[in-house]
């Protein structure tokens, strides 16, 4: 956006945004560890915080989860300067005076910077738009309430789904559901979780780059509300070790001149041609996307078999213990059939894991893969010679093996871009480097409110 077109535009969101009470404006953009960073203006700043930017280190892409690493390399030090810049077309007020827009990077000639992560989704989404094809994409969020500083809270009437945990923290849940609804975000659901004090959000789905902006909205509203009621809201793939894991899971589908690729076809469940090739897609390639989707320190604690993490290396329809679930279209599922990614956890930065989950599929309908056959059991109850020939393999919980991976994926590369892949195999070496020998519950008290906001 030129400054030109950008001056109109920020003129008249800030007097509305001033007739609303809004006083100033938080931009985020989320790093290459899943960090949520941000700036702040004055309202009146808006328009420079849209076009030219705001200022900011290159360094800020390496930002570590330990709060004081920085990882420096060959491209990326202490020299040079980047502008972030807010989307103006997806401001929302958050209340007392605040609103929000999230940031994408560029450099300082205006050309995008390739390590930014929404700049990469977007590239991924006009790469689908120019092969004719439409994405939506819709996100769980998990999330366990925590003390202020970290500590377990009371759990004595909490039960799996119970309603118990409704009533326990019913004011939350109210002021959450209000402030959401204040801030045009679309909750289809929200409950109680399987762990102790954990519930999960369903957001509404939208295209890519929008449903990515939810939810990193919904993480911030999440927060921001967890601490009016003293508190803390941890998005840990395992805040406590030895308990239930967080996902972040992502549904998407697909069409092509408005027929949809998961259902109306002749394949498994419906599915059409295009359909089953992106899903091979996705099965073919997640072993090399396992760095982006659950790359840090703590997601092998939780990418385990029994967890409902999509630890096996297959697809099944309904079959939540399938890395890649296929919920099939019909009356019970009116919004049509649709494809659930379990692997993916709040540590991962979900600008990035939308854009590997969208280009794989790509590739698979690009190369034409097949798919394999389908997984109708949990794959737990199967001998180790049925698993390895229905070719269903376990994705290793071992960080190293994971970004080892992904750093040699001319896959990824494609995809994401070489900077994007080099920063964050990076960050996630770090943590591998500096922490991995502690043990885990070390690991899960430091790092429990690492990706918190």
């Amino acid at each position: 956006m030129t400054p030109r077109a950008a001056k109109p535009l920020a003129a008249a969101a800030i007097a509305q945004l001033e007739a609303d009470g809004v006083t100033t404006l938080i931009g985020t953009v989320v790093n290459a560890a899943g960090l949520t960073l941000a700036k702040t203006v004055p309202l009146r700043r808006m328009g420079p915080f849209a076009d030219p930017g705001l200022g900011a280190s290159p360094v800020w892409h390496v930002f570590a989860i330990d709060q004081t690493g920085i990882v420096f390399g060959d491209a990326i030090g202490v020299v040079g300067d980047q502008r972030i810049r807010i989307d103006l077309g997806a401001v929302r007020i958050l209340g007392d005076g605040l609103a929000w827009a999230p940031g994408a990077f560029f450099s300082q000639d205006g050309s995008p910077d390739p390590y930014c992560s929404r700049g990469a989704l977007t590239r991924v989404t006009d790469r689908l738009t120019e092969a004719g094809i439409e994405a939506v994409v819709g996100h769980e969020m998990e999330f366990v309430l925590v003390g202020p500083d970290g500590s377990p809270l009371p759990s004595h009437l909490w039960a799996q789904y119970g309603l118990a945990g409704v009533l326990e923290f019913e004011g939350f849940v109210r002021d959450v559901t209000n402030a959401a609804a204040g801030s045009a975000v679309s909750i289809e659901q929200f409950h109680p979780e399987y762990g102790r004090n954990q519930f999960e959000i369903s957001l509404s789905p939208m295209a890519p780059v929008a449903a990515a902006d939810q939810l990193v909205l919904m993480r911030i509203i999440v927060g921001r509300v967890a601490r009016c009621h003293g508190l803390r809201v941890s998005l840990s793939p395992v805040p406590f070790a030895g308990s239930v894991g967080s996902g972040s899971h992502q549904h998407f589908s697909l069409k092509r001149a408005d027929a949809p690729l998961f259902s109306g076809g002749n394949g498994v469940g419906a599915m059409t041609p295009e359909g089953q090739c992106a899903v091979a897609g996705l099965i073919a390639g997640l072993p090399e996307a396992q760095g982006v989707l659950c790359g840090s320190l703590l997601s092998g604690m939780r990418l385990q078999p029994g967890h409902w993490s999509g630890a096996y290396l297959c697809w099944g329809t309904e079959n939540r213990e399938a890395a890649v679930r296929f919920l099939v279209g019909g009356p019970s599922n009116p919004c049509g059939a649709n494809i659930e990614v379990k692997v993916i956890d709040p540590s991962a930065n979900p600008y990035f894991a939308t854009a590997t989950i969208l280009g794989l599929a790509l590739d698979g309908i690009e190369r034409e893969l097949p798919l394999g056959q389908e997984t109708t059991v949990g794959p737990a109850t199967m001998t180790d010679e049925q698993r390895e020939q229905a070719g269903i393999a376990l994705l290793s919980p071992e960080q190293s093996d994971a970004l080892d991976r992904l750093d040699r994926s001319s896959l990824l590369r494609g995809i994401l871009g070489e900077a994007a892949v080099d920063s964050i195999v990076a960050v996630r070496r770090y943590e591998h480097d500096t922490y991995g020998d502690m043990p885990p519950e070390e690991l899960a008290d430091k790092f429990r409110l690492a990706w918190s906001v």
